[in-house]
């Protein structure tokens, strides 16, 4: 590793994600607790539960957005077209969070409805997460503790890199490769077009995406788009889907770093990559007066340019 956030393999690169979730509580957001909602349209995927999980799923909020912990059952939300107006692509979106909770509404719903708008078949996953304490404060405390840890020393010249956990995310690779498998089966039924089929994530949502991308043997992904995730470099595999990257040069994950984009490129694989003066992290579809807050027009556009938004138009 070249500094104490870089990701240098694909094994790597999910654990530097893991301060995501610290980053949040130590911003200046109060969180609050929240009741579960019903979410009459989340389908099950039947991946099992999480070992020695000692908390139950529970919501809070922070920045007036819904926020789930400690989950211990993988459902698949659909967001659809209206009748009418679907063209047939369809997208996976994994939310953020650390893989210690799930920003369900600015990093989830949001972006499932804005793709339903567009004709695209949405599928939200709110796939298993590692556990926290179960008291908000303890919670509070703990990513606290974490963020103190991950955050580097003012400089970093002189200083020799502090290893990351490697971050054991084989039931969250269960989750995402249920959801495609589910999306595939009922492919008929939601009308997606299983030749359009891609993924997006947020933070370490992205990082599921990649990590969907590089290890699953079941998963075949036409399209992904990691938004403001990991930047260090990967192996990249043969057949490697076409890629949209973006981040913020403000997001504590950038600092300086072009590996994943460097790594798509010298593959020879499809890559666009969009670097924003400003957005910071977490941003989702956007916040008030940012530059990043395009991203969403340009990833429609990249879809519409490379022929994924019309039936075997794609290149």
């Amino acid at each position: 590793m070249t500094d104490t956030f870089a990701c240098t393999t694909k094994t790597t690169l999910v654990a530097c994600l893991f301060v995501i979730s610290s980053f949040a509580t130590a911003q200046d957001g109060t969180i609050y607790p929240l009741e579960a909602p019903a979410e009459p349209n989340a389908i099950p995927l039947g991946t099992g539960s999480v070992k020695d999980q000692p908390a139950h799923e529970t919501w809070f909020r922070q920045w007036g957005d819904p926020m789930a912990r400690n989950i211990t059952t993988a459902t698949l939300t659909p967001f659809l077209p209206k009748p009418g107006t679907a063209n047939g692509a369809a997208v996976i979106v994994a939310p953020g969070g650390g893989f210690r909770w799930l920003s369900m509404g600015n990093e989830g719903w949001e972006v499932a409805q804005a793709l339903a708008d567009r004709g695209i078949a949405a599928f939200v996953l709110k796939y298993r997460l590692h556990p926290t304490p179960e008291s908000l404060d303890a919670f509070k405390e703990s990513m606290n503790r974490t963020f103190a840890a991950a955050t580097p020393p003012a400089s970093t010249n002189d200083a020799a890199p502090t290893p990351r956990p490697v971050m054991d995310l084989s039931n969250q690779l269960q989750d995402a490769e249920a959801a495609y498998a589910m999306i595939v089966k009922r492919a008929k039924e939601w009308g997606v077009d299983t030749a359009r089929l891609g993924m997006i994530g947020f933070s370490a949502g992205a990082g599921l995406t990649m990590h969907t991308t590089l290890h699953s043997k079941t998963v075949e992904l036409d399209f992904i788009g990691p938004i403001y995730g990991g930047m260090g470099p990967v192996e990249v595999p043969k057949n490697a889907p076409p890629m949209f990257n973006v981040i913020a040069t403000d997001d504590f994950l950038f600092r300086g770093q072009f590996g994943v984009i460097d790594s798509w490129f010298k593959a020879g694989r499809p890559v666009e990559f969009h670097l924003y003066q400003n957005g910071g992290h977490g941003f989702g579809l956007g916040n008030p007066g940012r530059t990043s807050n395009r991203w969403f027009d340009a990833f429609i556009h990249w879809l519409d340019v490379n022929g994924f938004l019309i039936a075997n138009a794609k290149k």
